[in-house]
């Protein structure tokens, strides 16, 4: 092979084995959902499966304490089955292959049928019409997969789940959140758990999921690190870690990988969107109607946002698969800043606290930038215990569990090991007896949400579109967008050069909520691969083109 040819041969290959990829982890499903910590014998009384992205720490804080709690309430004991598969996109994957398998088995077994194609694509689509035989025969069973509870996530990624009928409201009578409801309508109230806040879901209005504790994004940063590169100023805004001195010294989670990286991106769009809004609503031009001045701000943020995201990319090391490796690497110096969620990001800068009470590393939420969201919990079809998980969404949701999300270690009911530096879901949690033990006192989520409202008809429904677009913009073609944006920097970011590296012509707003949303959503994962190639050598082109005219001063 000759060297000219080679490059594209990696990179047409690079594509084909997205597929491969996606196999492997259906054939893989079965191995990966073995369980990955046992906090009791397997001589337990009772044993509750659990399906998380939660690390280690929380897992064992959670673990624990519901086994003393369940034991002193009832004198049973419980084996905790924690099922660690990866991140929520893996998790999603794997939810469609198991239910899909188990579903299978009870169609051909309940009606005598033979198991389709269509039937495999229209039993978990909320789009099939519900006199669908296979959706109705879905919706109507208790078809399971041995796993009682769905904890962790975002509310997008369980919403999900729930309109595809793997989570539900309860399994038999007196079970889920809809028992809970019944039992603490307080917590459910506006002043306990609103079902939205500023534009944010916090709790499914049909009790499939729930809030168990809340968060924002937001950047982490070193100041150490950015005092040797010469940046005086702190970040303080998303398009702060757009400056060029940041070239190679940004860390970033896959968005494909990680739903708090979509998120924190989904935010930052939004932010381009208002200010956009902002400047159009004082100074319309022709525009005569405030729906074609929202129209325009929508379409001029979407652009402007995803050029942030560019620039961003092109300053970052590398996109990791884990959201958690950001502020480690900030806090050791390998990375002058990055994206990352709250409870990460404080978390890193109480651990690195002087003597003094200064530390190196500080998380900021980006001003007007951020929304406050959720970390949900729901049960799913078919558990193997409803009642057991139940009860332990409903010690996650008491005072007991949201001391374990808030509470400083040592404080009475507080974790164990050490703070999980959470935010409590419940509004009414925030009283000075409890503010008075908690991690994080000033941080009062019901308050700042005040300061930024989210508009889920905005970008709500291009949330897995924007993982995609990222990565065929950014994760895919990083090599050549990082070429390209140093040329551009060294080189003053000459005028043609910048046009064609900001080229988004094929991902317009109308193009990506229409065509492209429709491919993604559809989960044919050839048409996905060969739109995503195609797109991807766009976005090459553009980098390659930005890097020619670059060299040549244009």
């Amino acid at each position: 092979m000759s060297k000219d040819a080679a490059p594209h041969f990696h990179k047409r290959w690079r594509k084909e084995l997205v597929i491969v990829g996606a196999l492997l982890i259906t054939l893989l499903t079965p191995f990966l959902l073995k369980p990955a910590q046992s906090t009791s014998s397997s001589g337990a009384d009772r044993r509750l499966v659990i399906l998380t992205p939660h690390p280690e720490r929380l897992r064992s804080e959670f673990g624990q304490a519901f086994v003393r709690h369940w034991k002193e309430k009832t004198g049973q004991t419980v084996a905790m089955d924690w099922r660690v598969p990866g991140g929520t996109s893996e998790i999603a994957v794997m939810l469609k292959s198991e239910y899909s398998a188990a579903f299978q088995q009870h169609w051909t077994r309940q009606t005598g049928q033979p198991w389709t194609s269509a039937i495999a694509q229209n039993f978990m689509s909320p789009k099939t019409p519900a006199a669908d035989p296979a959706r109705k025969a879905f919706l109507d069973s208790s078809v399971g997969i041995g796993v009682d509870i769905f904890f962790g996530g975002g509310a997008y990624d369980l919403q999900m789940q729930a309109e595809a009928g793997t989570l539900v409201a309860q399994n038999q009578s007196g079970t889920g959140i809809a028992a809970l409801r019944q039992k603490h309508p307080s917590w459910f109230s506006d002043k306990g758990i609103p079902e939205m806040v500023s534009g944010e879901p916090f709790r499914d209005s049909k009790d499939r999921w729930v809030a168990c504790c809340l968060s924002s994004f937001g950047i982490v940063y070193n100041r150490d690190v950015l005092k040797r590169l010469g940046i005086e100023k702190e970040p303080t805004q998303w398009r702060d870690l757009a400056d060029p001195r940041l070239f190679g010294q940004l860390a970033l989670a896959d968005p494909g990988r990680s739903a708090t990286a979509t998120k924190a991106f989904e935010m930052l769009i939004q932010q381009e969107m208002q200010e956009a809004l902002q400047r159009l609503t004082a100074n319309p031009g022709q525009l005569k109607t405030p729906a074609e001045i929202e129209a325009a701000a929508i379409r001029t943020g979407w652009r402007s946002g995803l050029n942030l995201i560019q620039r961003i990319s092109a300053n970052a090391r590398y996109f990791s698969d884990s959201s958690s490796k950001i502020p480690l690497d900030v806090a050791r110096g390998d990375a002058a800043a990055g994206m990352c969620i709250d409870y990460y990001g404080r978390s890193t800068e109480e651990e690195t606290r002087r003597a003094d009470g200064s530390s190196r590393v500080r998380f900021i939420m980006p001003v007007g930038g951020s929304s406050v969201s959720v970390d949900p919990i729901g049960l799913f079809r078919g558990a193997p215990d409803s009642e057991l998980a139940t009860a332990f969404i409903e010690f996650v949701l008491s005072d007991a569990g949201q001391k374990i999300w808030s509470y400083r270690t040592g404080t009475p009911g507080g974790p164990a090991r050490s703070a999980l530096r959470r935010l409590a879901a419940r509004q009414d949690f925030y009283t000075p007896e409890h503010l008075a033990h908690m991690s994080d006192p000033d941080e009062l989520p019901y308050e700042k949400a005040k300061a930024f409202t989210y508009h889920p008809e905005w970008t709500a429904a291009a949330f897995s579109t924007l993982r995609f677009l990222i990565r065929v913009m950014c994760v895919d073609t990083h090599s050549e967008q990082k070429t390209a944006w140093k040329t551009l920097i060294q080189t003053g970011q000459p005028p043609r050069a910048t046009e064609a590296f900001d080229e988004l012509n094929s991902v317009r707003y109308e193009t990506a909520l229409g065509s492209i949303t429709k491919t993604v959503r559809a989960r044919d994962k050839v048409a996905e691969t060969r739109l995503a190639r195609t797109l991807g050598e766009d976005f090459r082109h553009n980098y390659e083109l930005s890097l020619h005219l670059a060299k040549k001063g244009e």
